[in-house]
């Protein structure tokens, strides 16, 4: 059994995907494992920003419709959003964390979510589509999102917050593997 812990092995404890410094780097793993890539801290950075916004914008309509109905304890109830806004912060980092890839020798493996975990397996010669997208907001923090297609709708799976160059680079691997993979099918 190993007695390493687990930031002598390069990632923290929780078993994230952040990379060095949380940029999305190769994560040192164990032998035998497979090297596990964590997405760009601009993701992190973009739903912060998203929930600053959506809350913020709560908040006021909150305080408008409560000083209209309450009188002065609207103050009190202006809270409510505010205090979902500040767990929803720190619930988001450690949900930037949990995302993850690894690319093997047959398949693509994605990992994500906080209490429960999920990791999917994408083998290559099931691949159909590989897409590269970028939205307005995506594009302004420099990121981009990789989705994958197969035949089985429930399989179909994506990894957010990658800068585009290697969002494009995982897309043309991808789709070279797939149609070597499905070649022999």
């Amino acid at each position: 059994m190993d007695t390493g812990t687990a930031a002598e092995m390069g990632r923290d404890p929780h078993g994230s995907a952040g990379g060095p410094g949380g940029e999305g780097g190769p994560i040192a793993e164990r032998p035998g494992e497979p090297s596990w890539r964590g997405v760009q801290g601009g993701l992190l950075r973009m739903r912060r920003l998203l929930i600053v916004i959506w809350l913020g914008g709560l908040t006021v309509l909150t305080g408008m419709l409560s000083g209209f109905l309450l009188g002065p304890g609207w103050a009190l109830v202006a809270l409510v959003p505010l205090a979902f806004a500040s767990w929803a912060w720190g619930l988001a980092a450690r949900n930037w964390r949990s995302w993850g890839y690894a690319e093997r020798s047959d398949d693509l493996l994605i990992r994500r979510g906080v209490m429960w975990r999920e990791e999917t397996v994408v083998p290559y010669g099931r691949m159909q589509l590989v897409e590269v997208t970028s939205g307005p907001v995506e594009r302004r923090f420099g990121l981009a999102t990789v989705q994958l297609h197969t035949a089985a709708a429930a399989t179909d799976a994506t990894i957010p917050g990658l800068l585009p160059m290697e969002a494009e680079r995982l897309r043309d691997r991808l789709s070279e593997l797939g149609e070597a993979r499905s070649a022999g099918l």
